[in-house]
């Protein structure tokens, strides 16, 4: 005779409301304290934002002012707005030659720093060789020295090959507080990259510099624009070394050459801030694809099983 089961008792229709009320009650963050630190917390974020525009608006609002009102002792946001003062800067000075020459400077000094970085980075990250830990332990020492006490040896050096006024001087001085930084932190990018990638590459027939540009470097996007990013700003916003190679107006760069608006004696406060505004547009500009690869990059490397 065959054992006949029964179903075991549904459970109680107001069984589920009661569990989902008890969960919610037992759920961290839902108390009127979790309410409190949101609204200070978006309060410090809010406070800190302004902290940190605040001087970007200000340069902004003076440069659509005249000097007078730049240098009234009562404070307006906005008092007589023309746009004199960009189209003097544009039209009456040297700006658009600074413009040119730190554009050029820029570009060669990123698209070198980014090969040399990047090269650099993958020869210590994947091969073993002699004086490899040595040549490390000379880029970290490098970082050690403030630009001050650097622009001495390498003016003479730059004395010595004639490069002084010239743009080759500004680029190579500025490869040298690129590039030591830039390898390190390329350097522990690959490392996260398996081996197994270049393993599987020379299998197919494919060289050191083939593997390293068509399978490791495609990956390492991120780390590639942040170098390219960290090699533009240093030497699109770079002073001591423009101020000390560069002897003729045509020459300056954009950094240099804003100091001709702040004589000692009569300081033009409205195109020096006009002119600031200009400057900033490329930086924001190589910023912005710079954020959209690197958010892209690694969200592509999240998503991967």
């Amino acid at each position: 005779m065959s054992q006949v089961t029964s179903p075991p008792p549904a459970a109680p229709a107001a069984a589920g409301p009661a569990l989902a009320g008890i969960r919610a009650a037992k759920r961290p963050g839902r108390g009127g304290r979790s309410r409190v630190r949101s609204v200070l917390l978006h309060g410090t974020l809010m406070l800190a934002s302004l902290i940190a525009i605040g001087p970007i608006v200000w340069v902004l609002l003076s440069s659509l002012k005249p000097g007078y009102a730049i240098q009234s002792s009562e404070l307006t946001l906005f008092r007589d707005t023309t746009l004199a003062n960009y189209s003097y800067v544009l039209t009456e000075t040297s700006f658009p030659r600074w413009f040119l020459n730190s554009v050029i400077v820029a570009a060669f000094t990123m698209s070198i720093g980014i090969f040399l970085s990047a090269t650099t980075g993958y020869a210590v990250s994947r091969f073993n060789f002699p004086g490899r830990r040595p040549l490390m332990m000379v880029f970290l020492v490098t970082q050690m020295f403030p630009v001050a006490i650097l622009i001495v040896p390498i003016y003479t050096i730059m004395a010595r090959l004639g490069l002084i006024n010239t743009m080759p001087a500004l680029i190579i001085a500025y490869l040298t507080i690129a590039v030591p930084f830039c390898a390190w932190m390329l350097k522990g990018y690959f490392d996260s990259i398996p081996t197994s990638l270049d393993e599987a590459a020379a299998l197919d027939g494919a060289g050191p510099f083939a593997t390293f540009w068509r399978v490791v470097l495609p990956l390492a996007r991120p780390a590639v624009a942040v170098t390219a990013f960290y090699t533009f700003l240093t030497a699109w916003g770079e002073v001591a070394y423009a101020s000390a190679f560069i002897q003729t107006d045509n020459k300056f760069t954009l950094a240099y050459g804003l100091q001709q608006f702040v004589p000692q004696f009569n300081p033009q406060w409205e195109y020096l801030t006009a002119a600031a505004v200009l400057v900033t547009l490329p930086a924001g500009l190589v910023f912005f694809f710079a954020q959209k690869h690197l958010v892209s990059g690694l969200t592509a490397g999240g998503t991967k099983g």
